[in-house]
């Protein structure tokens, strides 16, 4: 191909201008812009890049590394690259007006023994922070933004004539127009003010502007989705499975407005089970290249902010014709398998269907009556087929344990908010039976519809997670040696592994930490035209399938399983999805990260939130995690915050070979899972980071 030998040229001989490259090539001057827009994509990909004498250089991983730039308030940066095994450190002076989040190439000048690699960044690649938020304070004849992102190290510096009527204190977000260069902070515009800080809803509006996430339709998605159907046509239901008069319902949380999965269950004469796993088919109402479709890809996914959700798809088929409404029919895709009282799946139907959901249960009144008998109102008539759903979840849960599949069972908050979304209460979230049961019901259809398509030869779309690399557990055993445990003994990491290692920490008190650990070490999940494992579920086959009201993805796989039940799947449809499918699940996986952290941004602002009530408060906790400068500690609420070493009585340092904190003249230490008493003494709303220091008198203390 052109790109290697282009790749070839430039790494192995002298640097060459992007002309001198079009006369190597024999490049006609007519096909030179074709030539150069190549180059400039292999500069986009971090593979080459210009010098001061604009000559191309190879990016080689020795010397020269592409990544992206993090900086932190001090001024001061580092590289983050996945091509070299430590960060590299970028002084501010070498930063090359480099701002946090930027796409670099850095040259590594300095490499000594017992000390971080050192460098110097001398191309950007791309610019990321288009677009900032934070709080405008004006002055006479101009303006400036202070960032929200601590890491984002200077000011943007905003011309009077470009103010957009933003007031003193209230946020904004604002376009960087001119980047910075010597003597001059970048220079932006307002664009949009958000309101002041403690106005309602500012502080979400603000996570989702900073992440560039779209809030709004435009009108001709609008338009196209007022024009939909509202019910289920006669003609729409011929030629699917009719599956209306089957006992199906839907089991969701007492507050979901969207339901994107069914299921229904008989045990048939030889004792197995037939399980039913019916997923609201979008497909057939969001038609490809429409309107609302590039909405829904550019958006990628819902983004759930406690509170507010901003969803991929407009409300009118979200919550109406897609959504499997009690008592309405709906088009649906059913998977439909017969499963064995070992869990094996014997026989399986993919299908078009139709059904009438008979209830929408909810799963706190499910789970009641699971695990101790309690039956609700909602649940008369469906307790027989309740019990069995509850035999198969047990048999499933069961065979993948007994696969090596890893649950990690961190604890997630559950944030209660009022209107205005200011938090009241912070409990931990219960995954209880009935959440298990539908989890369960899900895996089994994605590895089902996975596996069968697979087996097919035709373009699809999976849900990949490949190992742990090797220096990622290395730096795993780091933590847990110290504590006494391994990760792994062997040449290769194995998902029965880390479920071993969690199962030896169940109940203990330092199993919050090896959890948390154990999971940030594992390679984060992704989509792929190309199968591979998923060693968290071990799993050697899975998609996503069972949510297309809120997932990029799964609408994707509908519409390849909907072509292939038709015969729609021409020469020119197969070459298009090997086409596509490579760009669509890197764009998917994308959004999903940007929507992870819009979630977590969110939750650490509302928690903070919910302890600036509380300064001077005092509580127990455990110690979740030791660093060079403090110790965290998680209350059981799991509130975490900062305890300074600055704070605390005497002179602590971090021991990293028996992972303590430690007093180095009375040699009094802290472990992780220890119990301590804080007090609540600061919080920064902004940041969502929140501040204790140590108590060591007996008072009475809060529970949280």
């Amino acid at each position: 191909m052109i790109k290697e030998k282009i790749l070839e040229v430039i790494k192995n001989s002298k640097p060459q201008t992007k002309e001198d490259l079009a006369k190597v090539f024999n490049i006609k001057k007519r096909d030179r812009e074709n030539f150069y827009f190549l180059l400039e994509n292999l500069q986009r990909q971090g593979l080459v890049f210009e010098d001061k004498k604009a000559k191309l250089i190879f990016v080689d991983n020795k010397t020269y590394f592409f990544g992206k730039i993090q900086t932190s308030k001090k001024g001061f940066g580092f590289l983050i690259t996945e091509n070299l095994d430590e960060d590299i450190y970028i002084s501010e002076e070498n930063l090359n007006f480099a701002l946090n989040g930027d796409d670099v190439i850095v040259k590594k000048y300095k490499d000594s023994s017992g000390s971080k690699p050192e460098g110097k960044v001398v191309f950007i690649v791309e610019r990321v922070n288009q677009k900032v938020v934070g709080i405008f304070q004006a002055t006479k004849n101009f303006g400036f933004v202070v960032a929200d992102d601590a890491k984002f190290a200077t000011d943007i510096y905003i011309p009077k004539k470009r103010m957009n009527g933003a007031k003193n204190g209230q946020k904004v977000l604002v376009k960087i127009d001119k980047w910075p260069s010597p003597g001059k902070k970048p220079e932006g515009r307002v664009l949009e003010i958000l309101g002041y800080p403690d106005e309602p809803h500012v502080d979400i509006l603000s996570v989702a502007k900073s992440l560039d996430i779209p809030m709004e339709f435009s009108k001709t998605v609008k338009r196209e989705a007022k024009s939909l159907e509202t019910s289920v046509q006669a003609e729409e239901i011929k030629s699917r499975l009719d599956l209306r008069d089957k006992l199906t319902f839907t089991i969701d949380g007492a507050d979901s407005k969207d339901f994107d999965d069914a299921v229904s269950l008989e045990i048939l004469e030889n004792g197995n089970y037939l399980l039913g796993v019916h997923i609201a088919d979008v497909a057939h109402y969001v038609k490809e290249d429409s309107p609302i479709d590039e909405e829904a890809f550019l958006r990628g996914n819902s983004v759930y902010l406690l509170n507010k959700v901003i969803p991929m798809l407009p409300f009118e088929l979200s919550n109406g014709i897609c959504s499997l409404n009690e008592g309405v029919d709906r088009l649906t895709l059913s998977c439909i398998m017969e499963v064995d009282k070992k869990g094996q799946v014997i026989n399986k139907k993919i299908c078009e269907s139709v059904i009438n959901s008979k209830k929408r249960l909810v799963y706190d009144y499910v789970s009641d009556y699971l695990e101790d008998g309690v039956s609700d109102d909602s649940l008369i008539g469906l307790e027989e087929t309740l019990k069995n759903m509850y035999e198969l979840s047990k048999i499933l849960q069961e065979k993948r344990r007994e696969m090596g599949s890893i649950d990690f069972e961190v604890p997630e908050a559950l944030i209660k908010v009022t209107e205005d979304g200011w938090p009241t209460e912070i409990l931990r979230r219960e995954r209880r039976s009935a959440n298990k049961l539908i989890e369960d019901f899900m895996l089994l259809a994605n590895t089902t519809v996975a596996e069968y398509f697979f087996k097919f030869e035709i373009p699809f779309l999976y849900r990949i997670h490949e190992k742990p690399r090797e220096e990622k557990i290395q730096e795993l055993n780091s933590y847990l040696r110290p504590l006494g445990y391994m990760a792994n003994f062997g040449s290769e990491i194995k998902s029965r592994d880390i479920q071993k290692l969690l199962k030896k920490v169940q109940g203990k008190k330092e199993e919050l930490f090896i959890s948390t650990m154990a999971l940030r070490a594992m390679a984060k999940a992704r989509y792929s035209p190309k199968n591979d494992i998923h060693f968290g579920l071990c799993f050697q086959y899975y998609t996503h399938f069972t949510s297309p009201i809120r997932r990029y993805a799964d609408l994707t796989v509908h519409r390849i399983i909907k072509d292939f039940l038709r015969g729609d799947l021409s020469k020119n449809k197969v070459k298009k999805l090997n086409d596509d499918l490579q760009g669509i699940s890197e764009h998917i996986s994308a959004t999903e990260r940007v929507a992870q952290e819009a979630e977590r941004q969110v939750e650490s602002i509302k928690m903070a939130e919910y302890m600036s009530d509380r300064i001077g408060k005092k509580y127990n906790g455990i110690i979740s995690g030791i660093t060079n400068f403090g110790i965290f500690v998680e209350l059981e609420n799991l509130i975490e915050g900062l305890v300074s070493y600055k704070t605390m009585k005497g002179f602590y340092e971090f021991d990293p070979v028996n992972y303590r904190a430690v007093d180095v003249d009375t040699k009094n230490s802290f472990g992780i899972g220890d119990l301590v008493t804080i007090k609540v003494v600061n919080v920064n709303l902004t940041l969502g980071k929140i501040d204790f220091e140590l108590e060591s008198d007996d008072n009475e203390k809060e529970e949280g």
